[in-house]
């Protein structure tokens, strides 16, 4: 009797150990926020928003960025399986750090110029995949 109790009592503090580990949603978010994902999908959207006629483009912003959040969303909850409060603690200092903020600034910059040289690299690419294809 005295090894199940001892059994279930270690069960019950490996689970509340084990969650005491596990970084918050809030933090998460804050680390996705600050890392400069956000400017990645703002050059995104402007991209897209060239091809929405100009009558549309306000009820797509609202659907898009609506999905943006369903995207944060899940992708905290990946941080969260996979990453440690410590770990994500670790994340905030840097991107609260002077360089992590400049990563952040530029992000939507960088995401731009590199849309923009993988449209140049998009004829290469096609060939070379028609040349493995046949």
């Amino acid at each position: 009797m005295k090894k199940l109790v001892f059994a279930v009592a270690f069960a019950i503090l490996s689970t509340v150990s084990f969650a005491q580990e596990k970084a918050s949603k809030a933090d998460v978010l804050k680390v996705i926020e600050r890392s400069g994902a956000q400017g990645q999908m703002n050059a995104a959207k402007k991209q897209i928003l060239t091809m929405i006629p100009a009558d549309k483009q306000a009820a797509f912003l609202i659907e898009f960025d609506a999905i943006i959040a369903k995207s944060q969303d899940k992708t905290a909850d990946l941080y969260i399986e996979e990453y440690t409060k410590d770990d994500i603690k670790a994340m905030l200092a840097f991107y609260e750090s002077p360089v992590g903020k400049k990563m952040a600034e530029k992000s939507e910059k960088i995401a731009e110029k590199q849309q923009a040289s993988m449209m140049e690299l998009q004829g290469e690419i096609q060939t070379m995949m028609m040349k493995y294809m046949q």
